[in-house]
């Protein structure tokens, strides 16, 4: 093709027509000949046109993949360490113990030991006689002098070395009772244990006592019982006896009479003629009871035995019952409440208990009964 234009754009790199002024592909404007068109094609380069995002991309690409250059050209010169966490440790206050120094220990000074009494046995002597004489144990006697127990082998003119006796502490002043408690404790009581079928209302028509007294020394908030419980009757709560005498008048059994004196362990001596027992009274009694008194000798083998009957509360032991030879007899004495039911055939009241035993009580009485006198069986 003879007339085939060689003329090319030097923009787009079209081919146009030798005497085109402006490429119709890109619009350029075209100047001079075919061979400075050609010219000016060869000597430049094609323009690339990119869109912004894809420009925003490649530069992030070249942005990464430079950094990841750098790190590993680091890594293998050994520029880079790797950061070690330290952890930081806080110190802990140890407290020190302080010690108590130990209170200082009180050596107590030796109480110094009285010298025993030094005495010569006379004549019928008897360790018990000697004991009651100088208000100490037998025991006592028997260990510090080392001699047999039964003392038999004592002998007229012989040194027997007598302890000191014992003191007594003082007791301490009691607390006084208020009016309430004074009452309560000057009340005569008597515990009483609830059988089967046994209602609060027999309970205290048998004692003729008010329920609601019974039920005020108990702390009780109903009338109800049960087999077994243990009840407290106060006796001075009782009502009077309907009928003549107003007189209020405990039913049996009668409270144990409480013992006033002698008191236990005392003393008396030859110069004392009679011994006065006394005791409480356990309210008013009737007409066919009366307090039994029982005085044992127990001194005397098998005990000779003392026994009466009185309406008051006060009995006096006459001085025949004292023993016969010139030493202390130990008597033990006890009161308790009787009922007569029957006579004998001779006349003979017979007697039977009426309340409980009051607690037993000694006192020594040392001398020698009148030779005329004869001690009640």
């Amino acid at each position: 093709m003879a007339n085939e234009s060689k003329k090319i754009c030097p923009t787009c790199g079209t081919r146009v027509k030798d005497d085109a002024n402006r490429c119709l592909v890109c619009g350029s404007t075209l100047h001079g000949t075919k061979e400075d068109a050609q010219v000016v094609r060869g000597g430049r380069m094609p323009e690339i046109t990119l869109g912004l995002p894809i420009a925003i991309g490649l530069i992030a690409l070249l942005l990464t993949i430079g950094a990841g250059m750098v790190y590993l050209a680091l890594q293998q010169t050994g520029a880079m360490a790797e950061t070690t966490i330290t952890p930081t440790l806080t110190e802990t206050v140890t407290l020190t113990p302080t010690t108590t120094p130990e209170p200082p220990t009180i050596t107590p000074s030796p109480v110094p030991s009285p010298t025993p009494l030094t005495y010569v046995i006379a004549a019928n002597d008897s360790c018990l006689a000697i004991a009651a004489r100088f208000e100490v144990s037998i025991k006592s006697i028997v260990l510090l002098n080392n001699i047999p127990a039964s003392c038999d082998t004592l002998f007229e003119g012989q040194e027997l070395l007598i302890p000191h006796p014992t003191p007594t502490a003082t007791s301490f002043p009691t607390a006084t009772l208020s009016g309430i408690e004074a009452t309560h404790a000057a009340c005569d009581k008597v515990a009483y244990e609830v059988s089967e079928g046994d209602t609060l209302g027999t309970i205290a028509l048998n004692y003729n006592v008010p329920e609601d007294a019974i039920k005020s020394y108990n702390g009780m908030v109903s009338n109800t019982v049960y087999e077994g419980l243990t009840l407290i009757i106060p006796l001075c709560e009782r009502a009077a006896t309907p009928g003549p005498s107003p007189t209020p008048t405990p039913p049996p059994p009668y409270p144990a009479p409480n013992l006033l004196l002698p008191p236990d362990g005392a003393v008396f001596s030859l110069s004392d003629n009679q011994v006065t027992l006394q005791w409480s009274s356990v309210g008013l009694i009737n007409a066919n009871e009366a307090y039994q008194v029982s005085v044992i000798d127990l001194t005397e083998g098998q005990g000779r035995t003392l026994v009466d009957y009185v309406t008051d509360t006060k009995f006096i032991v006459p001085g025949s019952f004292r023993a016969k030879e010139n030493s202390p007899h130990v008597y033990r004495w006890t009161i308790s409440t009787v009922r007569q039911v029957d006579v004998d055939e001779n006349g003979i009241p017979i007697w039977e208990s009426a309340g409980s035993d009051s607690e037993a009580r000694v006192f020594t009485w040392t001398g020698e009964a009148p030779a005329d006198a004869t001690p009640t069986p």
